[in-house]
């Protein structure tokens, strides 16, 4: 798979969670995509439960902006060091980042990923 289609679709990826529209999100999955996100928690299926997740980040956040800094691309895969800048509903401004490798399957659609960041900290700062 080319390396313009793998930054493409993370570029949609992230768009669309910015966006927070979750039919945009979905559409760069698999049908049975799985998700480690964060990597430690269990993996979850990612069309049977993103909708739940977006939910969330709704509940906490007004604006959502991600910087994807790097992505290094090898084979049907993708890894993505991020920020993301994100305004509470508070007003309060936290900043978290981590790193997200993306495996694609032939179609062009994500089959894995694996977030390596810390909600912890995320936490931690919309509550101090």
């Amino acid at each position: 798979m080319s390396a313009e289609v793998m930054k493409a679709v993370v570029a949609s990826y992230y768009n669309n969670i910015a966006a927070m529209n979750t039919s945009g999100v979905l559409e760069n999955f698999a049908q049975d995509a799985i998700s480690h996100d964060p990597v430690g928690e269990p993996a979850a299926k990612v069309h049977e439960g993103f909708s739940e997740f977006l939910g969330r980040l709704q509940a906490v956040f007004e604006k959502l902006e991600t910087v994807t800094e790097h992505i290094f691309t090898s084979g049907n895969s993708a890894a993505v060091k991020w920020t993301t800048q994100g305004t509470a509903k508070s007003g309060k401004i936290v900043t978290f980042e981590g790193i997200t490798v993306f495996e694609f399957n032939e179609a062009g659609k994500i089959q894995t990923t694996h977030a390596y960041w810390s909600p912890a900290a995320m936490i931690a700062q919309l509550r101090s």
